[in-house]
């Protein structure tokens, strides 16, 4: 079983990411999963005339959030491939408002963004159960701090945790 990890393994930026999926008290990786079809029903139930919805001025749309979501899965699934492989190369940041900013949405559905959050986490499951308890504790640099690869898993869920709950206070 993979243990939360120490605050030590990542960026103080992270702590509240972590403790979000830590509070859950569940094993991560089951909690990934369950995440996948939670987020995707959380999404599909929306009416379709309110994903395009800020619910304040320079906000992001309920389509920017989810696509949000999708970026920051593969960035942070590709940092974790990273370092499972021991590529020890330094991992840069993202921008994630100037990828909002970047993304053309204009043609695209939140069905369409549900389906493929999905899709990209149900991928990414693959890889992230392979994953061994010596493994979590590999380590590199990303975003200029320390992170493990238990960390990460942890981030992932309590990043789209965080995003949920904006989504349930803010925009529903």
């Amino acid at each position: 079983m993979i243990l939360n990890p120490p605050s030590n393994e990542y960026a103080a930026f992270y702590a509240n990411y972590v403790a979000l999926a830590e509070g859950k008290d569940t094993n991560i990786l089951h909690l990934l999963a369950a995440l996948k079809q939670s987020t995707f029903q959380t999404f599909s139930s929306i009416n379709p005339d309110r994903q395009d919805y800020a619910y304040a001025t320079g906000k992001w749309t309920i389509k920017q959030l989810l696509n949000h979501l999708i970026d920051a899965e593969r960035i942070f699934a590709y940092r974790l491939l990273r370092l499972l492989r021991g590529d020890q190369t330094p991992l840069p940041g993202f921008d994630e408002n100037t990828y909002a900013d970047n993304a053309d949405l204009s043609n695209r559905t939140l069905s369409d963004l549900a389906a493929e959050f999905k899709a990209i986490r149900e991928g990414n499951l693959f890889l992230y159960n392979t994953v061994t308890e010596t493994q979590s504790l590999l380590s590199g640099t990303a975003s200029g701090s320390m992170v493990s690869v238990r960390a990460l898993l942890y981030i992932i869920a309590g990043h789209e945790l965080h995003h949920l709950n904006i989504l349930k206070e803010r925009y529903l």
